[in-house]
């Protein structure tokens, strides 16, 4: 019989204890998959569509929340007249609850601003100037709304016309219900106010140069801050905290699993006493012994974070088709982070075998045999 037959046989002792092990471990995982994937994910997908705006340095004031505080948008202009930058716009951009959606994202633009320029209207038409109080809606945003060009839309205490659909070429703009600055103003009580002010730099700009800009803003604004585009997720507070939410959550579900195995492995070790003390009388060493014990523990992990990785997927893949959520998520669900959650419940099998193997190794062999 070999060490592996052995292994294996003393998983498969006991098979329902081992599958509901196994369920624990996997759920531990899926959670790590799941939660890290989609924050991941969305911070990836902000950073991306920032980017393909055309947006160089974001400025707002962040202080205690997901979304930023509105400011006067009368900083704009002393924000144009720093050396350097190029173009600005301002937005006003909130997270509400829009008819059937729970959660949306909806965007109050600059009329005029380029942030307009990068949407690709596929059916109807922008909003005429910055008066009109119309809505265009992104395609997913569309689709979770059930709304077509022509159809209302209730914003607020505001019925609204919604005059065209546009690809946003990116998973935010798509998901958004979009409109001038002036109307979102105007409906959200909010008249003169922003808060955000998207940046361009000049041309072949150093990055010196757009931290020496980012400086100057600082001065102008000293309540708020001012952004480089790839820094604006990792340093937000309201990502940081959705990220420590993920992994803490995980975290937790991964200490379930931790007692889970350990608790097999004890169990496991108790009813074969005897056969410790057999494989001790002809000659194993106790090393030996807890190194059995541990790779049992951690092909439990292994196996265990295989299932709880498909686990993970399918649930994100099922949030992604969910009505009222379709088209708000993209998850990041890169080889990095399935690789790195099956060597987290490796590790969480290892460690749960280290005390069951270690009171296996201090077994008499003599006592064992009388077991």
């Amino acid at each position: 019989m070999t060490f592996i037959t052995i292994v294996v046989r003393g998983l498969l002792r006991r098979p329902v204890r081992t599958g509901l092990t196994l369920v624990g471990i996997s759920i531990g995982i899926a959670a790590v998959v799941a939660l890290v994937g989609l924050s991941s994910g969305y911070e990836k997908s902000m950073t991306e569509q920032l980017d393909q705006i055309g947006v160089d340095i974001v400025v707002s004031n962040m202080a205690g929340g997901f979304l930023p505080k509105v400011f006067d948008a009368s900083l704009q202009g002393k924000i144009d007249k720093v050396p350097g930058v190029a173009k600005t716009t301002t937005v006003l951009m909130e997270m509400q609850s829009v008819e059937e959606a729970p959660m949306i994202m909806v965007s109050g633009r600059e009329w005029g601003g380029f942030t307009w320029d990068k949407l690709t209207v596929t059916s109807g038409r922008l909003p005429r100037d910055g008066a009109e109080h119309a809505v265009v809606l992104g395609r997913m945003a569309a689709e979770v709304l059930k709304k077509k060009v022509g159809d209302k839309l209730q914003l607020e205490a505001e019925e609204l016309p919604v005059v065209g659909i546009v690809d946003g070429r990116g998973v935010v703009e798509n998901g958004a219900v979009i409109l001038s600055l002036q109307a979102l103003q105007e409906i959200t009580d909010n008249a003169g106010k922003a808060n955000f002010v998207d940046v361009r730099v000049k041309p072949n700009s150093t990055k010196e140069e757009v931290s020496r800009i980012c400086g100057e803003i600082k001065k102008i604004f000293p309540e708020g801050r001012a952004v480089v585009t790839g820094e604006v997720v990792s340093t937000s507070q309201g990502f940081r905290i959705a990220r420590a939410m993920s992994w803490s959550t995980s975290f937790l579900a991964i200490v379930v699993g931790v007692l889970g195995v350990m608790n097999t492995m004890l169990m496991t070790v108790f009813e074969r006493t005897h056969e410790i003390g057999i494989l001790l009388a002809v000659g194993w060493k106790r090393r030996r012994i807890v190194y059995m014990v541990l790779c049992e523990s951690a092909l439990l992990g292994f196996f265990g974070g295989l299932i709880g990785v498909a686990l993970g997927a399918l649930g994100v893949w099922v949030l992604e088709h969910t009505t009222g959520i379709r088209g708000m998520l993209e998850p990041d669900l890169s080889p990095k982070l399935l690789l790195t959650s099956v060597a987290i419940a490796v590790v969480v099998g290892v460690i749960s075998g280290v005390y069951p193997g270690w009171r296996s190794s201090r077994l008499s062999p003599s006592v064992a045999l009388q077991a």
